[in-house]
């Protein structure tokens, strides 16, 4: 037998031994991909109990949902408040039947730009002016401060005053 010939049936060899391992896997393969069955049951909403605003020393501020069995501390975790977190000037405001809750204000001296850009008439120039005029400048001492701010006037300001408040420095 000749060198060629050699090399010609070893390649063959190769070649089949390849195809058959080849289909050995395919076999396995798609014997794995049976279906599976998927049975959705019927989970009951929470109730809900009341809501509660957290704000302060929390990652999240909001309006947060009192499940039925949570806790308060529950909440303040939910928030994003650490367990170690000084928890001694907690302060809890219950709203009398019928008082409803009015809408949660925007901190103009500690926003970022997207959260200011969710007002109406500030997009994302007025947002980076309003950042960049507190950099520069320091806090707002007060709403009316804003319109110092290039680019907002007195009807842009007519427009979001009722959804703004600053904070104390």
């Amino acid at each position: 037998m000749s060198r060629a010939d050699r090399i010609y049936l070893f390649a063959t060899v190769f070649l089949a031994i390849a195809a058959v391992a080849g289909g050995i896997m395919l076999a396995l393969e798609h014997q794995g991909n049976q279906p599976v069955e998927i049975r959705l049951c019927q989970a009951r909403q929470p109730v809900r109990s009341g809501e509660v605003y957290l704000d302060g020393a929390v990652a999240n501020p909001g309006i947060y949902y009192l499940q039925q069995g949570d806790s308060i501390q529950d909440l303040l975790l939910d928030a994003g408040m650490e367990l170690d977190d000084d928890l001694s000037r907690i302060m809890v405001y219950v709203p009398r039947h019928g008082e409803g809750v009015g809408p949660q204000m925007i901190d103009i001296n500690r926003a970022e730009p997207w959260l200011l850009e969710a007002l109406p008439g500030i997009g994302e120039v007025r947002a980076q002016a309003i950042v960049g005029y507190r950099t520069e400048q320091g806090p707002f001492r007060r709403i009316e401060d804003l319109l110092k701010v290039s680019g907002i006037g007195p009807a842009t300001f007519d427009r979001i005053r009722d959804y703004i408040t600053v904070s104390d420095w």
